[in-house]
C-alpha cells in the first residue's frame, strides 16, 4: 500500500479496497498510526502534507462537475489583480458541502448554480482546462467561462465593482450591472457554449 498510493493526495475505500485493505483494516492503520483518518472512510498518509491541488483532484471524483470557477481560476491562469490570498472558489452541478478536512486546511467555498444551459454535455468539459504546471486533470473553468461566473457572482457574494478592481478587463466593466439571476447561455438564444465576452446580453436594451 505504502509503495502502490501515491503522496501528495487523500485518498478513499474505493482505492484502498481493491489493494486487499478493507474497512475495518483501514481503521486498524488508523489506530496503529500507519493512516490519518480525515474523515469517515477518508485517509491520509502520516506525515502527508498533501497540497491543495491533490486534495482538489480527489474531490472531484465525489463531485460532479468540480472545477476551480471565477476570479480563482483566473488567478490560475495569470490574471491576478489584488487577488492576494483570497478564499478558493470552487464551483459544481451539485449541491455539496466541502469537507471540514478542506476548509481547516484551505480557505475555500463552494457554489452551486445552474448558469449554463449546455446543448451537449460535451461542451461542458471543453470549458475546463488545466493551466500549465498544474497537476494533470485538474478541473479549471477555462477564462471566459471564468470571466462569465464571476459575473454572476458580481450580483450575489461580490460587488460588480470589486470584480471590476480584481481583473481589471474592460470587456467587464462594459457589461454594466450584473444581475444576481443566471446570465448566461441559458437565456442565449444561440446557445452559444462560450459567449464573446463583448457581447450583449439579450436583456440589456441600453443602446
Amino acid at each position: 500500500m505504502q509503495t502502490t498510493l501515491p503522496r501528495g493526495a487523500p485518498f478513499d475505500l474505493t482505492t484502498l479496497t481493491p489493494l486487499g485493505v478493507p474497512p475495518q483494516l483501514a481503521a486498524r492503520y488508523a489506530e496503529s498510526g500507519w493512516l490519518v483518518r480525515l474523515a469517515h472512510g477518508v485517509y491520509a498518509f502520516p506525515n502527508d502534507e498533501f497540497g491543495v491541488y491533490g486534495a482538489l483532484k480527489f474531490l472531484q471524483q465525489r463531485v460532479p462537475g468540480l472545477h476551480v470557477g471565477g476570479k480563482s481560476a483566473l488567478g490560475l491562469q495569470g490574471v491576478r489583480h489584488n487577488l492576494g490570498r483570497d478564499t478558493l472558489v470552487l464551483r459544481g452541478n451539485s449541491r455539496y458541502e466541502l469537507p471540514a478536512w478542506f476548509t481547516s486546511r484551505y480557505p475555500a467555498r463552494y457554489v452551486h448554480a445552474h448558469l449554463f444551459d449546455w446543448p451537449d454535455a460535451a461542451l461542458a468539459d471543453k470549458t475546463l482546462t488545466t493551466p500549465p504546471g498544474l497537476l494533470d486533470g485538474l478541473h479549471v473553468a477555462a477564462s471566459e467561462r471564468a470571466v462569465l461566473e464571476l459575473r454572476y457572482e458580481a450580483g450575489t457574494s461580490q460587488s460588480l465593482e470589486e470584480a471590476r478592481n480584481h481583473l481589471g478587463w474592460p470587456a467587464l466593466a462594459a457589461q454594466g450591472t450584473a444581475r444576481p439571476t443566471a446570465v448566461l447561455l441559458h437565456e442565449r438564444q444561440d446557445r452559444t457554449p462560450v459567449p464573446h465576452l463583448g457581447a450583449r446580453d439579450p436583456g440589456d436594451r441600453r443602446r
